[in-house]
């Protein structure tokens, strides 16, 4: 989220091409299990462009409401364990079967929440906020969290624990700016975590290399 339409605009658009950047360099590099969490700046560039769109339209509860708050609920916290738990070593995946899990119960139960309740976005200063009315709202942040920036903290990659402790202190940062209805940040943070892919993909297809050198 951005404090406004044109910033979602600027930085979807870079944060999209960042992610077109990382998907490439996986590519090249002939790691594929590395492309889900290459692809993630991706699905966050195209966050950002769809809450434009919520912007034009003041809010509301149209279709990029809606599509808005099926990247943020249940697909998020899917995706990312999933990318985790595919980029991560052999010995750190065990562990990461229980974000993994958690995450796939977490995406099964908002994804009937978003099936069965609407979602609006209320206009607020320079925020957005989205109202969905989550059941159980403490124990499925607590989920979501653990499912996110638990598997990155799990993933044995520094680069990965790196990302997962910007991810956590972002959000709290966030969550305070959003609650006073000040200014909304998150697509700082979203900017400043598909940088930290953008090199770790950089890092694992120079890892790749070095290793098909020794071996030739």
């Amino acid at each position: 989220m951005c404090w406004s339409a044109e910033a979602d605009l600027v930085a979807g658009a870079g944060i999209t091409a960042v992610g077109v950047a990382c998907v490439v360099r996986a590519r090249r590099a002939g790691r594929t299990r590395d492309l889900p969490l290459a692809a993630l700046p991706l699905l966050l560039g195209a966050h950002q462009l769809i809450e434009a769109a919520v912007w034009a339209g003041d809010g509301g509860t149209g279709p990029a409401t809606l599509a808005w708050a099926v990247i943020a609920l249940p697909l998020l916290p899917l995706w990312v364990p999933v990318g985790v738990a595919l980029a991560a070593p052999p010995r750190a995946r065990p562990r990461l079967l229980v974000p993994l899990i958690t995450g796939v119960a977490t995406a099964a139960v908002l994804s009937y929440v978003l099936a069965t309740r609407v979602v609006r976005a209320d206009i607020r200063g320079h925020t957005v906020g989205y109202v969905v009315g989550l059941p159980h709202a403490e124990l499925l942040i607590a989920a979501y969290l653990l499912a996110t920036v638990g598997s990155l903290l799990l993933s044995r990659d520094r680069a990965l624990i790196g990302l997962g402790a910007l991810v956590a202190v972002g959000a709290a940062v966030c969550a305070v700016l959003w609650r006073t209805e000040f200014v909304s940040t998150w697509c700082a943070v979203a900017a400043a975590c598909s940088v930290v892919l953008w090199r770790w993909t950089g890092d694992r297809g120079a890892s790749t290399g070095a290793a098909g050198l020794v071996r030739s």
